[in-house]
C-alpha cells in the first residue's frame, strides 16, 4: 500500500492553524466533526471503487471478501443509494453539507447547507456559476450565512436527515438531469435543483443573489457547453 498524502501532522497543524485562538476542548469538538468528514470521504472512496466491481462483473461474495466482510453485510452497505448517479464532486458536496450542518450544531440538514457543500467544492461547474454571479465566494458565503438557523446546543454524531425541502431540492436536480439527457447528476443539476425548490431557503439566497429560475438554467446549460467544447479541442 502507497503511503496516503496525508498524514495525521497535517491534520493537526491545519486544525491549530484555523483555530488560533480555541482552547484544547474545543479543538477536540472540531477534531471529531473533522473526523466524520474524513471517514464520509472513505465510504464514498469504498463505494466508487464498489460500483466499478459491480460494473466488471464481480459478484457481492467476492466483494465482501475483498472488504472483510460478509456477502450480505456488503450488499447492504454498499447497494446502490439515492446518489448513485451523483457525480463524485456533487457526493463531496454533499459530505461538506452534512459537515455545514455538524459544524452549525444544526439537527438536519437543509437546502442552506446544500449550497454551501456546493460552494464548498471548488471544482464544481455549480462553484464556477455562483461565484462568477456574485463577484467572490464570499459574497455568496455571506449571504447563506444571513439565512442559516441559531446554532444548535449540541452537534449530532453519526447520520444527519436532510429536511423535506433538500430532498425535494435532490429530486428535483435528478430530473433537470433527465430532462438535460444527462447520465449523471452533477453540481450543476444541484444548483438548479435548489432553485427549484422555490420556497427553500437556498432559493431565497439565489434570487437574493441576482438569479431568476429562467437565467439560472441558460447560465448552467451554455456553462455546460463551454466545458464540453473545452474538452473537445
Amino acid at each position: 500500500m502507497s503511503p496516503l498524502d496525508i498524514s495525521l501532522a497535517d491534520l493537526i497543524a491545519r486544525l491549530d492553524e484555523e483555530l488560533p485562538e480555541s482552547n484544547e476542548l474545543a479543538r477536540i469538538s472540531e477534531a471529531r466533526l473533522r473526523a466524520q468528514t474524513l471517514s464520509d470521504l472513505g465510504d464514498q472512496l469504498i463505494d466508487h471503487y464498489v460500483s466499478k466491481a459491480k460494473q466488471t462483473g464481480a459478484s457481492w461474495t467476492e466483494i465482501g471478501d475483498a472488504i472483510g466482510v460478509s456477502k450480505q453485510a456488503a450488499q447492504q452497505r454498499h447497494a446502490p443509494g439515492p446518489f448513485e448517479r451523483f457525480t463524485e464532486l456533487n457526493r463531496h458536496g454533499i459530505v461538506l453539507a452534512q459537515e455545514a450542518a455538524r459544524t452549525h450544531k444544526h439537527d438536519s440538514i437543509g437546502t442552506e447547507h446544500l449550497l454551501l457543500g456546493l460552494l464548498g467544492e471548488t471544482q464544481g461547474l455549480a462553484h464556477e456559476v455562483l461565484v462568477a454571479k456574485a463577484g467572490s465566494e464570499r459574497r455568496v458565503r455571506d449571504a447563506i450565512e444571513e439565512v442559516l438557523p441559531p446554532a444548535g446546543a449540541k452537534a449530532l454524531r453519526g447520520h444527519i436527515a436532510f429536511r423535506p425541502e433538500s430532498k425535494e431540492a435532490i429530486e428535483q436536480a435528478r430530473r433537470v438531469s433527465s430532462d438535460l439527457g444527462h447520465d449523471r447528476v452533477g453540481t450543476e443539476h444541484m444548483l438548479l435543483g435548489l432553485m427549484r425548490a422555490e420556497e427553500s431557503r437556498a432559493a431565497q439566497v439565489l434570487r437574493h443573489l441576482g438569479f431568476t429560475s429562467d437565467e439560472l438554467h441558460e447560465t448552467v446549460t451554455a456553462a455546460i457547453a463551454e466545458r464540453r467544447a473545452a474538452r473537445d479541442e
